[in-house]
This record gives C-alpha cells, sequence and structure tokens, in this order.
C-alpha cells in the first residue's frame, strides 16, 4: 500500500490527535500548509490550533492534552464511547473495526481500536481502503457524528487549542471526498 497526499493528511491529523510529542509544533505547522491550499475553510480552523501551539510549551500542551480527552470523558477520543457510550453496542464496534483491521494487516498496536487517531491512520492507509464501502461509512456514520458530540462539549467560543483541530478535522472529513474526486 503506498501514501498518497491524501493518506499523508490523514496521518498527520492522527500524529496531532496523539499524545504530544516534541515534533507537534512542526508537524501542525506541515499539516496547515499542506491543507491551505486544498481546504480552506479546514486550514481556517487548524490555524487557531497551531497559533496556541506556539504559545504553550510541550509541558503545557501535554497537560492540556490529558484534561481535554483523559480527564472529561465526554471528551475521549474514542469513536464507540462517543456513539454508544459504555454499552455493549460500543462492544461489537470494536469487534468490528478489529476485524476490519485484521483483513489488511492494520493494528491498533496498545491503543483501543476506536481511538480516533488509531481510525483515521487506518481509513487513510490508501485510496483503495479510503474509499471503500466500509471506510466510507465508518467516517459518515461514526467519525462525523463522534466529532460532531465532541465538538458539541467546547462551544463555538472555546480558547481550547483541540477545539480547532477537531474542528478542521471535521471539515477536512465532510470536504476531502470531493476534492479527491476532482483530481482522479
Amino acid at each position: 500500500m503506498s501514501k498518497d497526499s491524501i493518506s499523508l493528511l490523514f496521518d498527520s491529523f492522527a500524529a496531532l490527535l496523539e499524545y504530544p510529542a516534541s515534533e507537534m509544533t512542526e508537524q501542525a505547522g506541515r499539516l496547515l500548509e499542506q491543507l491551505t491550499p486544498l481546504l480552506p475553510e479546514s486550514a481556517e480552523a487548524l490555524e487557531k490550533f497551531v497559533r496556541r501551539l506556539d504559545e504553550l510549551s510541550l509541558e503545557k500542551m501535554r497537560e492540556l492534552y490529558t484534561v481535554t480527552f483523559d480527564m472529561q470523558p465526554v471528551c475521549y477520543p474514542y469513536l464507540g464511547y462517543q456513539l454508544f457510550g459504555e454499552s455493549y453496542k460500543r462492544g461489537a464496534f470494536m469487534a468490528q473495526l478489529n476485524e476490519a483491521y485484521h483483513a489488511i494487516g492494520y493494528s491498533a498496536v496498545q491503543e483501543l481500536p476506536d481511538h480516533l487517531a488509531i481510525v483515521l491512520r487506518f481509513i487513510g492507509l490508501d485510496a483503495t481502503n479510503r474509499q471503500g464501502e466500509f471506510c466510507q461509512a465508518l467516517i459518515n456514520d461514526g467519525v462525523l457524528p463522534a466529532l460532531e458530540k465532541m465538538l458539541k462539549v467546547f462551544g463555538p467560543d472555546s480558547e481550547n487549542p483541540y477545539f480547532g483541530l477537531l474542528s478542521a478535522l471535521q471539515r477536512f472529513l465532510v470536504h476531502i471526498p470531493e476534492k479527491e474526486l476532482s483530481h482522479a
């Protein structure tokens, strides 16, 4: 499987949704550069995230990540939790994800299979996978509804930089299919 430019964008969003690492600011800057000509509305939302990254130390970003995604259950970055709560449906959803991952040799490594970053990396493996029926359903019926719930927690005037990142991701996912088709 070869990575195309859209796959790399999925990887970049996934990396920014993982626990902050030292290269986070550079990754965010590269993603902003790539999104600006392709999807200006997504880039505009991401710019808020990038500006805040420039203002905060890595330690502060790690604290913010923990407060945003680990300490407030409504903001957990787990799609199944956002969609189904802690119910048997979440378990069934994770089993379905694991089955799809296993079918193509993908692994969630040490994370739960419904973690947003893991799901984004899976969707972005390559264009064939991304445009397949399973991934399209996963985006439309899983990722986008979960993002909508996550964004509601913040409110439209949130100062939390992750609001900008999640908003950028939502706009990216809504508009990327039309961009892919126009380049096909």
